[in-house]
């Protein structure tokens, strides 16, 4: 009892002060500015023949005068007069003609029945706003600010209502159905999600946790239980501090201290499975070690629920829009609880496989004995490359291609010794001993490439043959994919679209990162198929490297409501971003291509 107690205030106090550590992003706090529905309001009505679609805009905002639009949605209109605006010169597009306090354009509508305006504005103090859309029918109705979508591009579409992204759909669930409905379907959709990147990494933690206690199938499920709610519950946490202040869940533990320190908890880990401590270590070092390892994997419930904390905080939860979401609905409505819950259950959705892997894998495990060693030691390589795999995130390719030959030459000398103790023929024995070498011998050439600057894992010696670039080079530079125009803030893209605008194109803007591992899936499987390459010759590649999650980073992100990378946003060529066919999340070549399709954007 004790020892579960310890391991309790120890996970309170850990909690507190991780909650802490998130970045309040004060300096970017959008509530010092109004919202674009009120710095900017108008009001159609008619003046006898014509409309007059008058414009009240709040003290110290203007709005562009290029940047607004009317155009008819079944046919243009006779004529648009503009009154004549104020010449500035600003830091997003240089000398325009923007309006201040009132504006008043004159509209005659001829055979047009149905408007659609587009507009944009800035703040004084620096912020500008995304490009804004209404669309309003002219037979009987008076359009008002509220008739308008608020700067909504999906508010009315020829053909019906357009689709509504699912981050959006999953947020208005939270907000319009029943708790109890809500927590089934977080957690439908977390079991939805075992087999992604966020949660593979967990099953070589966990095994750890059960073959490290030797623990029977009863006690193996009570130490999975207490792992994955512990997991849940840090999710949920650290899910709703984040939605509440606006912080990057993603980002917040991706510094590379952080990385890098739990890496090597989990190589202490690793060594603790191959028993060597008391033969690389000093004694007082050893016994502490010893007595953490014992607590962490030797059957404790509140050891587990320590690894479970850990382990939630290093394999962060990819991008998902069931995650987004969550976080966009505790973020609008303030609703931390609600959102909290939504968001414990999808991580106990999640974790259901894993106690399930965890309670029937136990019955698998061979007795103490000498082939306890051996399964030890296939779960130390396992840790060994989870630690480096997490290492990815932050080391430069030739250290990560050098550490992988590392592990390779380890795995071959294991393999080795087992096979000179193991009990077989001599033509199996031979055949082992020979595929051990092999890796061996390609985790030493890995060494040799990585030496050379190489970082092609499966042709290491590439630097050394003929000069070229190494094999499986995607074309990439420090600036971003091959194709894509990287950007950084609000103003670069709004001159990029406005750019592609002019040329009648489309922008498609990806929301990356380093260290968020479902963007590199997207660019090998998605944006690597050559069928989306062809649908995509036309249009615009931006690129929004948020790595380094600073604040122009934040800023951008916040402006247009995106939580975390990875995230693809379809802009047409009128400015306005197609919000229901936003991408959130891991995404199917297939998928991603009739999201072009259905919004027109495709060269197809």
């Amino acid at each position: 009892m004790r020892h579960t107690q310890s391991a309790a205030t120890v996970m309170a106090a850990l909690l507190l002060m991780l909650a802490g550590m998130i970045p309040v992003q004060a300096a970017i706090d959008q509530s010092d500015f109004l919202s674009p529905e009120e710095a900017f309001q108008y009001e159609l009505v008619p003046d006898g023949d014509q409309y007059r679609l008058a414009w009240d805009i709040a003290d110290d905002y203007y709005l562009y005068r290029k940047r607004m639009t009317v155009s008819g949605q079944d046919a243009e209109p006779a004529s648009v007069s503009y009154p004549e605006g104020e010449i500035i010169t600003d830091e997003y597009f240089g000398e325009s003609e923007v309006y201040y306090g009132q504006a008043e354009v004159l509209i005659d509508p001829g055979e047009a029945r149905t408007l659609e305006l587009s507009w944009q504005g800035c703040a004084d103090e620096g912020l500008c706003y995304p490009p804004q859309s209404a669309t309003v029918t002219l037979e009987g109705k008076t359009a008002s600010p509220g008739d308008g979508d608020g700067g909504n591009p999906n508010a009315e579409q020829a053909g019906g209502a357009a689709p509504q992204a699912e981050d959006e759909y999953l947020a208005s669930s939270l907000a319009d159905s029943s708790l109890a409905w809500n927590l089934v379907l977080f957690f439908g959709l977390g079991l939805l999600l075992v087999f992604t990147p966020c949660v593979l990494p967990m099953v070589p933690i966990l095994s750890a946790v059960i073959v490290g206690s030797q623990a029977a199938r009863g006690r193996a499920f009570w130490l999975s239980l207490t792992f994955v709610v512990t997991m849940a519950a840090t999710y949920a946490v650290l899910g709703a501090a984040a939605g509440l202040i606006g912080a990057n869940l993603q980002a917040a533990f991706q510094v590379p201290l952080f990385i890098g320190g739990l890496a090597v908890l989990f190589v202490l880990l690793a060594l603790s499975m191959f028993g060597v401590y008391e033969l690389q270590l000093p004694a007082f070092i050893r016994e502490r070690l010893e007595a953490m390892n014992g607590r962490q994997t030797g059957g404790h419930l509140g050891g587990a629920a320590l690894m479970g904390f850990f382990s939630a905080l290093l394999a962060s939860p990819c991008m998902t829009a069931p995650l987004a979401g969550a976080l966009l609905y505790i973020a609008e409505s303030g609703d931390a609880l609600n959102g909290g819950l939504g968001l414990f259950a999808l991580g106990l959705g999640m974790g259901a496989p894993l106690v399930a892997f965890g309670t029937l894998g136990a019955s698998f495990l061979p007795k103490p004995g000498s082939w306890m060693n051996g399964v030890k030691a296939v779960f130390g390589v396992i840790l060994l490359g989870t630690a480096v795999w997490f290492l990815e995130r932050i080391l430069p390719d030739h250290v990560v291609m050098a550490l992988w030959g590392v592990l390779a030459v380890i795995v071959s000398a294991l393999a080795l010794n087992a096979v000179r103790h193991a009990a077989l023929a001599e033509p199996a024995r031979a055949l082992a001993a020979a595929l051990a070498l092999v890796v061996g011998l390609w985790g030493a050439l890995m060494l040799v490439g990585a030496a050379g600057g190489g970082s092609a894992l499966y042709s290491p010696l590439t630097p050394f043959v003929g000069g070229g670039e190494p094999a499986g080079d995607t074309g990439e530079t420090d600036d971003g994919m091959a194709g894509f125009e990287v950007i950084k803030s609000p103003s670069d893209l709004d001159q990029a679209v406005v750019r592609a605008g002019e040329q009648g194109r489309w922008t498609l803007l990806e929301f990356y990162a380093d260290w968020c591992i479902t963007c590199e899936v997207i660019e090998e499987e998605v944006f690597g198929d050559p069928r989306v390459q062809k649908a995509l010759a036309d249009v615009q590649l931006l690129q929004a490297d948020v790595t380094a999650n600073d604040r122009t980073d934040q800023a951008l992100m916040d402006e247009l409501k995106v939580v975390g990378p990875p995230t693809i946003m379809l802009i047409g060529p009128d400015g306005q971003e197609r919000r229901g066919y936003r991408v959130t999340g891991e995404i199917s070549s297939e998928a991603f291509l009739e999201r072009l399709s259905a919004t027109g954007a495709s060269s197809l």
